[in-house]
């Protein structure tokens, strides 16, 4: 098991500590594995195995008709002594009331517990209700480029070949593990986005019209990176002779969101110092997501560069926002407490430089600025600007 050290490091930030630590993410993106990698790292650091309880949840799995009474009482009878039990639990969503059961292990029982789910489910008001100021939530995502090295340090090929495999594959973690071709790879990535359509979306919410959700979800695939509102897209079926309200647009893309398909980029003013409610942007879970539905060609690698920067971002626990500064636009404000850093993502140079440098040159603070490029000639400064390279950009070298 490849361990990804990153998640480890913070569950033991939280361990013993009185809260519910909740993993969220796309179907696949490797919570349950991380699960495997606490379960192995508590016996490391000298907890007995009778005292960590691993229950999956998942429907394969799960007896049909579970409440929450069962799954409390099915917990509770593994607990033969008043020693500290640690509970790893996997795809808890399936269970409706879940929180109830958490909730009472939480404060009836001597227990450190760790939830995986695959739905914001898992953030709804009920746990508003159960578990208010009890829990923490950690995001987990699809590989880092770093990670993907880690997984693919028996090949022989360099980093820059790996790096664009990654583009390609993206970084859904069975992808990575395997050595398959392109069109193999994609039908994967469909596997689980067809998933997670099916389990998380369509039948959740009884979606009827299947033909045109499909069509929402393409043109968002279509528009990564792109601003557009529900109002846009309503517009756009309209004129291919279809029919669906901004109402049921924007339901759609809650939907897409709480089921980590799609995250949402809000924009924030440089000037006015807030955050707007308009001209959002969406980023897709994966990269690979966008190719298995739209196929792969080699000029949409430069839309989804914003993409994979925007989630390295996240990954290193920023807030990130698209910046507005006047009548320009920066590709990302990153804020961490005091912190910020501002990033520009660009395929190539120099063609792209000036408006590019000209943009952040504007911005009169002292924060660093960064330039993301492809382009493997482009390193350098240009007036406190640093032009950086993706790959190490990715792998934490820009500094």
């Amino acid at each position: 098991m490849i361990i990804r050290q990153q998640y480890i490091n913070t569950l033991k930030t939280y361990r013993d500590v009185p809260l519910v630590k909740i993993l969220t993410g796309i179907r696949r993106c490797g919570k349950s594995t991380i699960l495997e990698m606490l379960r192995d790292d508590l016996q490391k650091s000298g907890i007995d195995a009778s005292h960590i309880i691993s229950m999956s949840y998942t429907s394969e799995e799960l007896d049909d008709g579970m409440t929450d009474k069962d799954m409390y009482n099915d917990i509770k009878a593994q607990m033969i002594d008043d020693g500290r039990y640690y509970l790893l639990l996997d795809e808890v969503q399936e269970i409706d009331g879940w929180e109830k059961a958490v909730n009472s292990l939480l404060e009836n029982a001597n227990t450190d517990i760790y939830v995986t789910g695959s739905n914001s489910k898992l953030m709804s008001s009920e746990i508003s209700t159960y578990l208010t100021g009890r829990y923490i939530s950690v995001p987990v995502y699809t590989l880092s480029f770093a990670e993907y090295l880690e997984f693919k340090r028996s090949d022989p090929r360099s980093a820059k070949e790996l790096l664009n495999e990654y583009l390609r594959f993206g970084g859904f973690p069975i992808v990575a593990l395997g050595n398959f071709d392109e069109r193999s790879a994609y039908q994967i990535v469909e596997g689980i986005y067809n998933s997670v359509i099916t389990n998380d979306i369509t039948r959740r919410h009884n979606i009827m019209n299947f033909d045109l959700f499909n069509r929402v979800v393409k043109y968002i695939v279509e528009n990564v990176g792109k601003t557009f509102s529900a109002n846009a897209i309503a517009k756009f079926l309209k004129s291919e002779g279809r029919s669906l309200s901004v109402e049921a647009v924007y339901n759609y893309l809650s939907w897409l969101e709480k089921a980590f398909v799609i995250y949402r980029c809000q924009r924030y003013d440089l000037q006015g110092k807030s955050v707007l409610k308009t001209q959002e942007k969406f980023y897709l879970a994966d990269a690979s997501l966008k190719y298995c539905i739209m196929g792969f060609n080699p000029k949409s690698i430069a839309a989804m560069l914003e993409n994979i920067v925007y989630f390295e971002l996240r990954r290193r626990g920023y807030e990130v926002y698209i910046g507005k500064n006047e009548t320009k636009e920066i590709d990302f404000v990153a804020v961490q407490r005091d912190e910020r850093i501002y990033v520009q993502v660009c395929r190539m140079l120099p063609e792209e430089s000036d408006r590019e440098v000209a943009n952040l040159l504007e911005i009169r603070d002292h924060y660093p600025k960064y330039i993301v490029t492809l382009d493997e000639l482009a390193a350098g400064n240009i007036n406190g600007i640093k032009i950086v390279h993706l790959a190490d950009f990715l792998l934490g070298n820009e500094y």
